[in-house]
C-alpha cells in the first residue's frame, strides 16, 4: 500500500516501522509534525519536552537504557541541544538513536538560515539526507541500523521543502525490536576528562569505519547519463538538479553525507568533463570536493542565501529564466503577517506601545508580531528565552550610565518554560529592575497548538500536573507578581502603572486562551468563550483610526468614506476595539 505523505509524516512512519520505542521533541517549524504524527502510535512513548536540550537528553537516556530512540528539532533547536549532542558523538549509543534536524532555507519561520550539516562534521556523528518522503521513511530505518552497527548517533538533516512536500510512500509493518541489555559502563558514559580522552580515540577509529561504509553504501549512488556534465548533490537540491539537467548530466547522489565518500567522489569526478556541486545552503560538499584537489563549480555561481529552486539553479548556471506572467506590482496589496483577530496579545501590545521611553525586548513566538506596524511594541527578537536576558543586560547598562529608560521583556508561556526560567533567575540573582511580561495564551501557539507543561496535558493526551507560572516566578524570588486578563485594557493599564513605579523586578502575566484554541476541560472551567460580534455605527465614527491601530485584521478603514468597518466573518468579539474607541461608536451585538 502507498500513501501520499509529507516528509515529516514519513519520518514518523519510519520510526514506527523501525521499532522505535521512545521519541521526544520541542515543537518548531518545520519539524513539529514529526512528533505529532508519532504520538498516535501507542507502541512508542512520545513526549513534548520543555526544550530541545531536554528532548535530546531524554532520547539519549532511552538509548543508553537499550531502546531505539528518536529526537526531532528545527535547526536553531540544535543550537540549544548542542551540549549533549557533542558529547554523544564521543560516547556512542546502546539502542539505535537518530536525531532529526530540520533546516529552514528561505527563513519561512526562523531567525537564521544555518546549515546544520556542519554540526554533524563538527560533532563527528554520522549524517543522512533524504530528498523526498520515501527516502525520509527509509532513512530512519537505515539510520537506526547504522547507529547500532557502528555505535554512533546518526543525524538526519532535512529541510523545509522535504519536511512539508508530499510524495508517495510505501507503507510497511512495524518491526518489533527488543531492548538491548543495559550494562553499567563507566568507560563509555561517565564522561570525565580521563574517560573522554579514550573515547576520542575510539571516535576517530569509528569515523574511519564510517567513511569506508560511506564509499560502499547504496545510500550514495551514481546515475550515469551524459558524462560531459557531472552533478554532485544531496537532499532536495538533488531533485532540483534533476529538474534542471535531466538526462544531460550524470549524478552522484549523496544520501550518507558524513563522513563523505571521498573515493566515490574521486572516481565520479574522473569520469565527467565538468563537475557541478548543487547543494543547499553552504558549500559543505563543495569544500570537501575542493579539499580533494578536484575542480568543481558551486557557490561561486549558485547562491548560498535563501531557498534554492530549479529556476535559481538554471539562472545561476546558464542564465536561463523561466517565463512568468507579467503584472502591475504596484496594485498588489502588501499582506504582512499579523496577530489573528481576537488574539489576546493584541491588547497587551496596544497598551504597552503607548508607553514612552521604554525598551521592549521580545522573544520567539507569534507575539513577535507585536513589533510590526501598527503596534510597534517590540525592539528586539534574538532567540528562545533571550528577551529576559537581553532586557537584564540592557537595564544594567542603562542604570549604570544614568539613562532614564525602563525595560520591558516579553515572553510567551511555552518559551518561558523553554529557556525563560533561567533568564528570570538571572534577573533576581543580579538585581536588575526590569518588567517581565509572560504572555500565557494557554498553549504553544505559533507552531500549531501543541501542549506544554502549563496546559495540563501530555503529547499523547494524558492529563498531567499543570505547571503554575506565578508559583515558579515567586519561587525564583520575584516579589511583585500580577496576573491580568489581556482582553481588558483597564487591567493592563493598571498593571503597567503599578510595575513602572516599582524599583524592583516585577512580573506581569497575561492569561487568556489563544483565539484559535479549542478550549480544554481546564480552560472551560476558567474562561468564558467569546460571544457575539463587534459593530461600528458609521454615524458616530469620526475616522480617528484608533480601532485600526490595534492591528486587528477584522477592521478595515474605508478611505472614500473616512470611516472604519468591521468584517463580521473575521471578528470574534474580543471587545478591544470597543474599549479603544473614543466616541463609543463600536458596540457588541449578538451576544
Amino acid at each position: 500500500m502507498k500513501k501520499l505523505l509529507t516528509g515529516n509524516e514519513a519520518v514518523a512512519l519510519g520510526a514506527y516501522e523501525a521499532g522505535v520505542h521512545f521519541a521526544a521533541a520541542y515543537p518548531g517549524t518545520p519539524s513539529t509534525e514529526i512528533l505529532e504524527n508519532i504520538a498516535p502510535y501507542k507502541e512508542i512513548i512520545a513526549e513534548w519536552s520543555p526544550n530541545e536540550k531536554v528532548a535530546f537528553e531524554a532520547a539519549f537516556g532511552a538509548s543508553i537504557a537499550g531502546a531505539r530512540s528518536l529526537a526531532a528539532m528545527k535547526h536553531v533547536g540544535l543550537n540549544v541541544a548542542a551540549d549533549p549532542f557533542f558529547t554523544a558523538g564521543y560516547t556512542g549509543v546502546n539502542g539505535g538513536m537518530v536525531l532529526v534536524v530540520a533546516d529552514d532555507p528561505g527563513l519561512h519561520s526562523s531567525q537564521n538560515e544555518q546549515d546544520s550539516r556542519y554540526y554533524a562534521k563538527h560533532a563527528k556523528v554520522a549524517m543522512l539526507e533524504p530528498s523526498n518522503s520515501q527516502e525520509a521513511k527509509d532513512m530512519v530505518k537505515k539510520a537506526l541500523e547504522i547507529s547500532e552497527k557502528y555505535d554512533t548517533l546518526v543525524m538526519m538533516r532535512m529541510t523545509t521543502r522535504v519536511c512539508h512536500s508530499k510524495s508517495l510512500v510505501e507503507v510497511g509493518e512495524r518491526q518489533e525490536v527488543e531492548l538491548r541489555p543495559y550494562v553499567k559502563n563507566l568507560q563509555k558514559y561517565y564522561v570525565a576528562p580521563a574517560v573522554a580522552k579514550q573515547l576520542h580515540v575510539k571516535l576517530e577509529e569509528r569515523l574511519k569505519k564510517l567513511e569506508e561504509f560511506s564509499n560502499e553504501t547504496e545510500l550514495n549512488y551514481i546515475e550515469w547519463n551524459d558524462r560531459k556534465i557531472g552533478v554532485i548533490s544531496s537532499g532536495v537540491a538533488y531533485e532540483y538538479a534533476r529538474e534542471v539537467f535531466g538526462r544531460n548530466a550524470s549524478y552522484l547522489k549523496l544520501g550518507f553525507t558524513y563522513p563523505l565518500p571521498s573515493d566515490m567522489i574521486r572516481n565520479f569526478a574522473r569520469e565527467v568533463e565538468v563537475l557541478y556541486v548543487v547543494e543547499e545552503l553552504e558549500p559543505y560538499i563543495e569544500e570537501h570536493v575542493k579539499a580533494l584537489g578536484i575542480e568543481c563549480i558551486g557557490k561561486e555561481r549558485i547562491p548560498n542565501i535563501w531557498e534554492l529552486n530549479p529556476e535559481i539553479i538554471a539562472t545561476s548556471l546558464f542564465g536561463e529564466k523561466t517565463p512568468t506572467i507579467d503584472y502591475d506590482k504596484s496594485v498588489v496589496v502588501n499582506r504582512p503577517p499579523t496577530l489573528c483577530a481576537g488574539c489576546p496579545h493584541r491588547g497587551f501590545f496596544y497598551e504597552l506601545g503607548r508607553r514612552k521611553n521604554v525598551m521592549i525586548t521580545g522573544d520567539i513566538g507569534c507575539y513577535t508580531l507585536g513589533g510590526a506596524d501598527p503596534l510597534n511594541a517590540m525592539d528586539t527578537t534574538i532567540c528562545m528565552g533571550a528577551s529576559i536576558s537581553v532586557g537584564h543586560g540592557a537595564k544594567k547598562v542603562l542604570d549604570r550610565y544614568n539613562k532614564n529608560m525602563r525595560v520591558v521583556s516579553v515572553i510567551g508561556d511555552s518559551t518561558f518554560f523553554h529557556t525563560g526560567i533561567n533568564s528570570l533567575m538571572d534577573v533576581v540573582y543580579n538585581k536588575s529592575n526590569i518588567i517581565t511580561c509572560i504572555l500565557d495564551n494557554r498553549v504553544t501557539g505559533m507552531t500549531g497548538h501543541q501542549d506544554n507543561p502549563g496546559t495540563g496535558y501530555t503529547l499523547q493526551g494524558e492529563m498531567t500536573e499543570m505547571v503554575d507560572i506565578p508559583s515558579i516566578v515567586r519561587a525564583l524570588g520575584i516579589k511583585h507578581v500580577r496576573t491580568v486578563n489581556p482582553l481588558k485594557i483597564n487591567e493592563l493599564k493598571e498593571a503597567f502603572d503599578w510595575a513602572f513605579e516599582l524599583n524592583e523586578p516585577s512580573v506581569i502575566i497575561t492569561r487568556y486562551p489563544c483565539a484559535l484554541k479549542k478550549l480544554s476541560e481546564f480552560d472551560k472551567k476558567e474562561f468564558e468563550p467569546l460571544k457575539g460580534k463587534c459593530e461600528i455605527d458609521s454615524n458616530k465614527c469620526i475616522g480617528c483610526k484608533r480601532c485600526v491601530n490595534t492591528g486587528c485584521p477584522a477592521i478595515q478603514f474605508i478611505k472614500s468614506e473616512r470611516k472604519s468597518r468591521i468584517d463580521k466573518v473575521q471578528c470574534v468579539g474580543c471587545n478591544l476595539c470597543v474599549q479603544v474607541c473614543p466616541v463609543n461608536a463600536i458596540s457588541k451585538v449578538g451576544e
